[in-house]
């Protein structure tokens, strides 16, 4: 397997480093948007993506199954024409659907048999399958299948669960160097991480870190994360794993998180992240500033003529104000949520930029002191 990650600097545990990928190189730490049916909600389309800096687009495997069929996306010449998008695309395996639709589904050895949320048809997804759809859609970097399990849940579930997804990460790894050597492949060069689980229980989690890494791999999460637990409990499990994860490959905490959650994990190690919470906040009207979160629906924003956060460089900031973004949200305008996700989107990949700029000035740390509280305090302005 070739070399694909630089490390280019650390800042102790802190890492600074390039992903190389078929559709571009990736400056770590980054955050992924997350376009789970490939489009960001909120009405951000991909020229924004571009515009805002976005450097990786994340889409569902499940989702995109279900509509409108990977085989119409494998017609259509994968996922990158299909959203006229040139950069890297990561795609979800359908994995963490196995916990959100836990009332939909039945586990077994082979993989899992689902009941679709749309329509209730009948759909089985295991790690071939899994990987046969994600090939389809010819994302950059493809998740292996595996199983999030709801946290906490007993010590012996969780024990068989990550065995068994330790299992479906192999045959993930057959298959894909299957798909990778057909050449009806769109995207020969498709990329797999593997996924660390073990709920909160710091053995099965070094167990299983063990396990994965000795699986060719061009990457590892660390999976259930972020499903129930407490976060000082998400920061002792990256703490437990991290010494574990291979240094030369890239490290992925998943559906993670607020931008607090990022910089600490930042500070233990991890370079990728996504998480729905900026576009789905935004709709709502919580917003992110360098100076704390903000709720652009209170009454004291009514008739405020200055931009979401001044000098912010996203298009909401430079062109509306304050009064006029909430007013729009609150009439259910789609072009107020559109305005309030950018700005969101925009927020999150400035401060990657800004840790990434940390880590190559040598000053991340103070960078880290200065930021871990501020980003998560209520604006009061």
């Amino acid at each position: 397997m070739s070399k694909n990650f630089e490390l280019l600097s650390t800042d102790g545990r802190a890492r600074r480093g390039r992903f190389h990928t078929v559709h571009g190189d990736i400056e770590t730490p980054v955050f992924m948007n997350v376009g789970t049916a490939a489009a960001i909600k909120g009405g951000v389309n991909t020229m924004e993506l571009r515009m805002i800096g976005c450097q990786v687009e994340l889409s569902n495997t499940y989702h995109l199954h279900l509509r409108p069929g990977d085989d119409v996306i494998y017609r259509m010449g994968g996922i990158h024409k299909f959203m006229n998008w040139d950069r890297p695309v990561l795609t979800d395996s359908g994995g963490f659907q196995v916990f959100s639709l836990a009332k939909f589904r039945k586990i077994t050895e082979a993989g899992v048999q689902f009941s679709s949320h749309i329509d209730g048809r009948k759909i089985f997804m295991g790690p071939e399958e899994s990987m046969q759809i994600q090939s389809h859609l010819a994302s950059t970097i493809a998740m292996a299948f595996d199983e999030c399990v709801e946290n906490p849940a007993p010590y012996d579930y969780c024990k068989k669960s990550m065995e068994r997804t330790y299992r479906w990460l192999v045959r993930c790894r057959v298959e894909m160097n299957r798909l990778n050597a057909d050449p009806a492949t769109i995207n020969r060069n498709q990329m797999l991480f593997g996924i660390n689980q073990g709920g909160t229980y710091e053995d099965l989690r070094i167990e299983h870190m063990k396990m994965i890494a000795k699986v060719p791999c061009d990457g590892y999460a660390i999976g259930g994360l972020a499903v129930g637990e407490e976060t000082e409990e998400m920061y002792r499990i990256i703490d437990a794993v991290e010494p574990n994860m291979p240094k030369d490959k890239p490290r992925y905490l998943m559906g993670v998180g607020t931008p607090c959650n990022i910089l600490e994990a930042v500070h233990r190690g991890v370079d990728f992240f996504d998480c729905v919470m900026p576009s789905r906040n935004a709709r709502h009207g919580n917003l992110f500033t360098w100076k704390g979160k903000m709720n652009l629906t209170n009454e004291q924003y009514t008739d405020d003529p200055r931009p979401i956060e001044e000098g912010c460089g996203c298009p909401a900031c430079r062109n509306y104000s304050r009064g006029y973004i909430r007013h729009l949200i609150r009439a259910k305008e789609n072009v107020g949520s559109n305005l309030a996700v950018v700005h969101n989107l925009y927020f999150y990949n400035d401060l990657m930029k800004k840790i990434r700029e940390a880590l190559d000035g040598g000053y991340f740390e103070s960078f880290y002191q200065k930021y871990r509280n501020i980003l998560g305090e209520r604006l009061e302005d």
